[in-house]
């Protein structure tokens, strides 16, 4: 049996080698032999062969062995093993199946080729983990999320990955976290965020219809969270004003009165050395109603009474408004020149109001980072298409991402002091007035604010 087998892998391996035209040679080898062997042992032979030819081939070279196996078995019982005594021409009948077989087989490999490409090109990156741990199946999407291309993925197992040189070191982490979250835990799903803020679904399908293997499956969903973030972000500024409207009368009114009253005895507090504590009352008593007011502007600003007003006049009188308080805080502001036919139509208090709010988290960011180096804000602006782009742009402390997702957040602060409604205000303003805020930061490299506006 043993001498059969070499004889086998020696007809089966010239076979692989010559193509599917090749494969009359290499039956005939066995055809003396053949005759002797029962269907079953042949099955059983063949098996074994394309198996140890199979475990020393790349994977690719491996799937295409068991491909051309099926054709090469077939056609050999066809041609040495089944008798067609009643047949005259026996010939013609084998040629027949053999062209047959061939059409067959042509038709497996087209649907089999079509339904890869279908996998190859779609948007969710697919690899498949043999029971093994090894990889042997990976798409072009995900060999793109990766970095990396489809060959070196195949063959290698989850710690072979972790360690491969050309993985991100991001993406190193990230193959870990999976490791240990879905292969040890079996979790089904799980969300992850790289370094660049994108985020990836990714889900793993376990099961007996598998057969042992694992199939894992990666979506980026960044435009999803994107959507879902801006729904979330409006019902809290829904949320907020339905508050803000409710508490608002209710507690000016009463604190009004209190201030009232306070002014009231300060003069007998002076007599008896406690007017400062009249002082903080009256203090405390006006950040409270600023806050409120603030509470109230969060909710839903007026309707916009939109008038054209040119960009570089909007800005110039932002700029005049700080420029004293820069050089209290040692710090630089800067307007670049505009161009004087940039025409917006906004509603100017509105409007002056969001760029205030942005101008001074700018200011804050600046004034309060420890550097050897000037404190710079610089305002700028210029046409983008149909729409006028403009920038305020810092040398502070920065932001981390998780910061930056946030910015927006009603109640959302960094400041000891903050009620976390300023940016929120801008955020509903520019919304109001159909424009569009973005922010670029990165820690220690300062912060960029964009706002895109629609021209007049």
């Amino acid at each position: 049996m043993s001498e059969l087998r070499k004889q086998y892998l020696r007809a089966l391996n010239q076979y692989f080698e010559n193509g599917s035209g090749g494969s009359r040679h290499p039956a005939a080898t066995l055809g003396t032999v053949l005759h002797e062997i029962e269907p079953e042992e042949i099955v059983l032979l063949h098996e074994q062969s394309v198996n140890m030819l199979a475990a020393t081939a790349e994977p690719e070279e491996a799937l295409r062995y068991y491909r051309l196996s099926f054709v090469f078995l077939m056609e050999l019982l066809a041609h040495y093993r089944y008798e067609f005594r009643h047949v005259h021409n026996n010939e013609q009948v084998l040629e027949e199946l053999r062209n047959q077989l061939f059409k067959t087989h042509h038709s497996f490999q087209t649907v089999a080729h079509k339904y890869e490409n279908v996998l190859q090109h779609l948007d969710s990156g697919i690899v498949l983990f043999d029971s093994e741990g090894f990889v042997s199946f990976v798409n072009v999407t995900m060999a793109r999320f990766l970095g990396m291309p489809r060959k070196a993925l195949l063959g290698l197992d989850l710690p072979g990955l972790a360690s491969h040189s050309g993985l991100s070191r991001s993406f190193r982490r990230l193959v870990v976290k999976l490791h240990r979250e879905m292969f040890l835990y079996r979790l089904r799903y799980h969300e992850v965020i790289d370094e660049n803020g994108r985020h990836f679904l990714i889900t793993a399908t376990y099961g007996e219809e598998l057969d042992g293997d694992i199939l894992i499956s990666v979506k980026d969903v960044t435009e999803f969270k994107k959507i879902e973030q801006s729904a979330y972000q409006n019902d809290k500024l829904a949320m907020l004003g339905k508050i803000a409207a409710a508490i608002a009368h209710e507690i000016r009114n009463p604190l009004t009165s209190i201030r009232g009253f306070i002014q009231l005895l300060r003069p007998h507090l002076a007599q008896l050395g406690k007017d400062e504590y009249a002082r903080i009352v009256i203090d405390e008593i006006d950040r409270a109603n600023d806050i409120i007011y603030e509470f109230l502007n969060s909710s839903k600003p007026s309707t916009p009474n939109k008038k054209k007003i040119v960009v570089g006049d909007l800005l110039k009188e932002v700029t005049l408004l700080f420029e004293s308080e820069a050089i209290l805080k040692g710090c630089d502001i800067e307007l670049d020149p505009v161009d004087p036919a940039m025409t917006i139509c906004v509603d100017v208090k509105q409007m002056k109001q969001a760029l205030l709010n942005i101008v001074k988290n700018s200011l804050d960011a600046v004034g309060g980072s420890d550097r050897t180096e000037r404190g710079m804000i610089r305002i700028s602006a210029h046409q983008q298409g149909a729409k006028a782009m403009i920038s305020v742009q810092d040398n502070g402390t920065g932001m981390d991402f998780h910061t930056q997702s946030k910015l927006f957040d009603p109640f959302f602060t960094t400041k000891m002091e903050g009620t976390g409604l300023g940016l929120a205000v801008c955020y509903r303003i520019i919304k109001n007035h159909g424009g569009n805020i973005q922010v670029d930061s990165e820690v220690g490299d300062g912060t960029r604010f964009k706002i895109t506006m629609p021209l007049c």
